[in-house]
């Protein structure tokens, strides 16, 4: 007698799918410089950061030195506020923190707001005691600094998960790695063929990378007599340190990391923008355009103007404008030493300034 066993010989079927939430995100950095000046703001007043675009959406911070109402005039108060009319109800989390503030939960456990147009949010009425915040680290230089995370939720929806998805993963490929390699060939100046002369310091480079990434060095520097029959390129007009970065930027397509303080920071960037601009490194110069936008406060938006104009950096300068549109902040920002250079140098930004100033008063 023999027996078998008779089973169905396909895979059973399966399926996956997910219930998402989309989502946008981003934030802001808001510098309260001067903090002491503003202590004279009567309860109830506030001062305005410039507009910012979050998910497609245009934002600004309010910022009440003594509180919006009698019962928060002891603290400072931050307000979101969304600047723009809609059609449907923009669902958001959101988090205001100061910026050297270590985050203590997940900005998903937030709970959820939603914006009408041009409404506010009233959260953070008692963001900080103005006594505490006098007395705590944040302060410093009679400055601090808050950020704020935004979480958009513009839909929720169930999708299918492809199977593959499911199935378990046998090999694991790494990212790619090639820009740490090139980031040693600098390092090691292994295979260097040309020498850079930058002031006092000397920097060893590979001119098939430079050639690639740049038409200027190929066409400008590589061409000259004095690199044909020595290798070596001198240039004037542009410092070691600056120059370093360019190189890293070059080999890497990163930005090199700060190691310095936030003012210097901010003076890198626009010597590398200039340099970029130069040769014609047009990612790195729209990377150095989005930092500096993070810089502009009164001290430095008229420098950061005239750096805008004199190089074409229509983002940057739209940030600027965009900046001194307040009154307060405008009138501040005038009596700079960097305005009055901005006046004397850029008759084209003065005019547009003038244009601005009557479309305000109206």
């Amino acid at each position: 007698m023999s027996t078998s066993t008779a089973s169905g010989g396909s895979k059973p079927s399966r399926s996956s799918s997910a219930i998402v939430a989309d989502t946008a995100s981003g934030y802001h950095i808001l510098r309260i410089d001067g903090y002491s000046g503003t202590k004279g703001t009567p309860t109830g007043e506030f001062h305005k950061s410039r507009a910012f675009t979050i998910g497609g959406y245009r934002w600004f911070i309010r910022y009440y030195p003594n509180g919006i109402t009698e019962l928060s005039k002891d603290y400072i108060s931050f307000f979101l506020v969304l600047d723009q009319s809609v059609t449907k109800e923009v669902t958001v989390q959101y988090r205001i923190r100061f910026s050297d503030q270590a985050e203590q939960t997940p900005l998903a456990s937030e709970e959820v707001t939603t914006f009408q147009s041009y409404s506010t949010s009233w959260r953070y009425s008692m963001f900080s005691k103005r006594e505490d915040l006098e007395k705590s680290e944040h302060l410093k230089d009679d400055s601090f600094t808050i950020r704020c995370d935004i979480v958009i939720i513009n839909n929720v929806y169930a999708k299918e998960i492809a199977e593959e998805a499911t199935t378990p993963a046998f090999v694991s490929v790494p990212p790619s790695d090639l820009s740490v390699h090139f980031g040693d060939l600098l390092l090691t100046e292994s295979g260097a063929d040309v020498l850079f002369e930058i002031g006092s310091q000397t920097f060893a480079a590979h001119q098939c990378v430079l050639e690639a990434r740049s038409p200027v060095f190929r066409d400008e520097l590589f061409g000259t007599m004095e690199f044909v029959t020595t290798g070596v390129v001198r240039i004037d007009d542009i410092e070691a340190q600056v120059f370093k970065a360019l190189l890293y930027f070059m080999y890497t397509d990163s930005f090199p990391k700060a190691k310095k303080e936030e003012e210097e920071d901010n003076v890198m960037c626009q010597h590398l923008l200039v340099a970029a601009d130069k040769y014609n490194l047009k990612r790195l110069k729209l990377i150095c355009e989005d930092k500096l936008c993070k810089y502009i406060d009164v001290g430095t938006v008229a420098t950061i103007l005239a750096l805008a104009e004199q190089h074409h950096c229509n983002g940057l300068k739209k940030a600027c404008f965009d900046f001194i549109s307040s009154p307060t902040i405008l009138k501040a920002a005038v009596d700079t030493d960097g305005f009055k250079h901005l006046s004397r140098s850029c008759l084209a930004i003065m005019e547009e300034l003038i244009v601005m100033l009557s479309n305000l008063a109206q």
